[in-house]
């Protein structure tokens, strides 16, 4: 089959998405200073910087300064690693956690939204697909 018509649909179709205003705020919070929080909430609270780094395919120098801005605003703090004092941990405080928690539920509210707009057989569908084509593409993307 020639994908290449079915290729344009499909991504005019995402560019419209792309503009609904519940897609910019998901896909605000897989950015930045949100993501993070939503990370060190996943990750059992307790992270290290490098971990956020790989994980957002950003610098270290990038992620010390998102970091450093998040401290300033009490989001989070940094600890020496017990068992390893030349590594530094980051930990979300409670308003920090208190953050990622009402993004969370923002970004919940939206994507139930979103599905109840299909009807519980499609949305159930589009998450099995969704969940289908993630696995696939997971690490196999051509160049």
């Amino acid at each position: 089959m020639d994908y290449t018509d079915l290729a344009a649909d499909f991504l005019d179709t995402m560019n419209m998405l792309r503009n609904a205003q519940f897609q910019k705020d998901i896909s605000e919070s897989m950015r930045g200073e949100l993501f993070i929080l939503q990370y060190i909430t996943q990750h059992e609270d307790l992270v290290l910087p490098s971990a956020i780094s790989h994980e957002m395919n950003i610098s270290s120098a990038r992620i010390t300064a998102i970091l450093n801005n998040m401290e300033d605003k009490g989001l989070v703090t940094r600890e020496i690693d017990r068992s390893d004092r030349r590594r530094i941990l980051i930990r979300l405080t409670q308003p920090g956690k208190d953050l990622a928690d009402y993004h969370r539920q923002k970004v919940i509210t939206h994507t139930i939204h979103m599905l109840s707009l299909l009807g519980e057989q499609d949305a159930r569908e589009y998450v099995r697909l969704t969940k289908k084509l993630a696995s696939e593409l997971d690490g196999n993307i051509p160049p």
